[in-house]
């Protein structure tokens, strides 16, 4: 099992520090620079207090790499259909230039209504335009040409540049769960982002079953079968009833800010408000989602309990756990738990089962 780090900080609580909104980013990707980890995964989030600190992955990918050295840095996710396919290619090969060949993006079709603010006309038909995209950004990052029409009305073949270290993008395919998206990153030959909101990990093995068998048969070889990574809310402690209490606070209301965004964003007329919610049901609501969270969902608690976890997630088929760090514990205790990250990844490795 790989271990990462994933942000996706509530703007509430970054506002907690406003002078040092990103201490923690960069103070985790020196951490996991130095202790084995595989990435660091920065989101893209807009007009939103939930994970609105991150609007575009490839700057602050551009700031992990100046104080890192082997990490990788990773886009999760890039929301393809708001994006010029040109462009993607060019800031992310800047990093990739500055990081010595360290880049990955996970892309998006996005989902909110309102994101697509950027480009509304690109909402309708967001998932077709993420395979398009993907498609075209890797030929850019290869180095070939993109047919454009110019401001004068023209029809011009362009290149991006500067030309990226790596000869080839590795890219990641970002599913909220949707099984014909895992067989469109296997059919696409992405690896494939996803979390656990509103999947069990029995569900999601059985959609990772779907991924690798359309992986196989592009690749046309059973030894090649993608990758799968799981972003999980990490807080470890020595003291199970501490580690209850101190991300009783912060996690409840990361729940409530994103219940709050996926209610708004449903099929016009099928919304709601959530402030049209009883307080009472509102607040009933978040806390069964805390509970499920902090007993199942995610690496919570003392070490023994996490390494259960992770060897539930590893028969469930997945390569790589993300930890989501960044949701509103205060910066000096998640740093504080660093120690114990480090000693789950060696207790889970294959050597330290």
């Amino acid at each position: 099992m790989d271990f990462s780090l994933f942000y996706f900080a509530n703007e509430q609580e970054a506002e907690a520090d406003a002078t040092d909104r990103y201490g923690l980013l960069l103070e985790g990707a020196k951490f996991a620079d130095t202790h084995g980890f595989t990435a660091v995964w920065t989101p893209e989030r807009h007009f939103h207090e939930f994970g609105g600190i991150y609007p575009n992955p490839s700057v602050l990918g551009a700031a992990v790499a100046t104080v890192t050295e082997r990490v990788g840095i990773r886009a999760g996710s890039v929301v393809a259909p708001l994006h010029h396919p040109v462009r993607i290619a060019e800031e992310w090969s800047v990093v990739d230039n500055l990081s010595g060949g360290r880049v990955g993006v996970s892309f998006a079709s996005g989902w909110h209504p309102q994101d697509f603010a950027l480009r509304p006309e690109n909402f309708a038909d967001r998932k077709a335009k993420l395979e398009t995209t993907v498609e075209e950004v890797r030929e850019l990052w290869r180095g070939g040409s993109l047919s454009v029409v110019d401001g004068a009305g023209e029809t011009q073949s362009v290149r991006s540049y500067p030309r990226p270290v790596q000869a080839e993008l590795p890219v990641w395919i970002t599913s909220s769960g949707g099984p014909e998206t895992f067989r469109a990153a296997g059919r696409a030959r992405a690896g494939l982002l996803t979390h656990l909101v509103g999947q069990s990990l029995e569900d999601l093995s059985d959609k990772v079953a779907l991924y690798r068998e359309e992986y196989a048969a592009r690749s046309g070889s059973d030894r090649d079968r993608g990758h799968v990574v799981l972003m999980l809310h990490t807080y470890l402690h020595e003291d199970e009833a501490v580690a209850r209490e101190t991300v009783r606070k912060p996690l409840c209301a990361y729940l409530r800010s994103f219940a709050g965004l996926t209610m708004s964003s449903g099929p016009k007329g099928r919304r709601i408000d959530p402030e049209a919610l009883s307080p009472r049901h509102f607040d009933a609501l978040v806390e069964r989602s805390f509970e499920r969270y902090f007993d199942e969902g995610g690496l919570l608690g003392t070490l023994d309990k996490a390494v259960d976890v992770v060897e539930r997630v590893r028969k469930a088929d997945v390569d790589e756990i993300a930890c989501l760090i960044d949701f509103g514990v205060p910066r000096d205790e998640v740093a504080a738990g660093f120690g114990l990250l480090g000693s789950l990844q060696a207790a889970t490795s294959e050597d330290g089962r």
